[in-house]
Formats: structure tokens, sequence, C-alpha cells
């Protein structure tokens, strides 16, 4: 089962994720994107890291995102990738030059890959057009990614104020 959890800034949509993960019965692997440029981001991670359980094995890849699928993915094991638009804004920091490869990359993974699959992502696109250049892209890209996932996952969720809404549930 892969599932797609979208959702705003602090929608509950981590804490979804989590709970999914917990109701798995596997074992799980937090695959985190995010990596610590300032004190208020490497707060953040410690926030998440103290709301994970104990027991939860933990991978951070803040690029190369489908070859750690590839790598950590197992029949007995749940994935939990949080958060695709935190691995988008790396991607774009990095250069364009990788950014279709990898997110290429990733859409031809995800069909393939054995056990349980959960992706947290931000939904952008919801509000008005940014004013730069960047912020554009960034929104556009986020979108673009958003559809070429959800195409991809057996479940597409919105968490919107810690309320799950389904998209998107095709059977196992």
């Amino acid at each position: 089962m892969k599932e797609l959890i979208l959702g705003g800034a602090r929608s509950g949509k981590s804490a979804f994720a989590q709970q999914r993960a917990v109701a798995s019965g596997l074992s799980v692997i937090y695959l985190a994107t995010a990596e610590a440029h300032d004190a208020e981001m490497t707060e953040r991670i410690a926030r998440h890291r103290a709301d994970r359980p104990t027991d939860w094995g933990l991978v951070e890849e803040p690029l190369a995102l489908a070859t750690a699928l590839r790598i950590h993915a197992t029949p007995d094991r749940c994935l939990l990738v949080d958060c695709l638009t935190l691995w988008l804004s790396n991607m774009l920091a990095a250069g364009d030059e990788r950014l279709e490869a990898e997110i290429s990359d990733l859409t031809r993974t995800l069909p393939t890959l054995p056990g349980q699959l959960l992706l947290v992502s931000n939904e952008v696109g919801q509000g008005i057009v940014p004013a730069n250049p960047l912020a554009r892209r960034f929104r556009d890209q986020a979108g673009l990614l958003h559809q070429s996932t959800a195409a991809c996952c057996d479940r597409v969720t919105f968490v919107i104020a810690g309320l799950p809404l389904t998209l998107k549930d095709s059977p196992a």
C-alpha cells in the first residue's frame, strides 16, 4: 500500500501519517528529508524526533529519495517519508539539472516498492500566486510532483484541521 498524505502547514498530516505507520503493525523507518540550516529548523526536527516512537529506524536523505526508498523498502516494513516538499526544496537548491531526473526516478520507483509507503507533503497550491519567481516555480513543481505521485499511490488523503479526507482509495 502506497499512500500520499497532503495537507497545509500544521494540518496534522505528519501525526496522521505516524498513526498510519503504527497501525500498519510493521517495523517502521522514518525517512527524513529536512536539513537543519538554522536554529528554528533544528528545533522543528527535534520536535518531530521526540514525537516518534523510539523503536523506529531513521534515515536522513535530503536528495536521493528514490535511491533511499529502493534500499530500505521491504515487504515487512513501513517507510514514512516526511516530507516531499522539503525534498523538492532541497532539489531546487541543488540545481535544476538534477530535479527532473530525481522526480522521474521517484515516479518510476514508487510502483516497484514492496511493503507499505507513506509519503507526507505540503499542499501549497491553494493560495495566491506567489510574487517571486522561485516561489512560483516551487509551487508549480510541487503541484506537478503531487499529481505524478498521487497517480502512483493506492490512496491519497488530504488532512485539514487534523481531519483526514480520502481523495483516492484503490483496492490493494
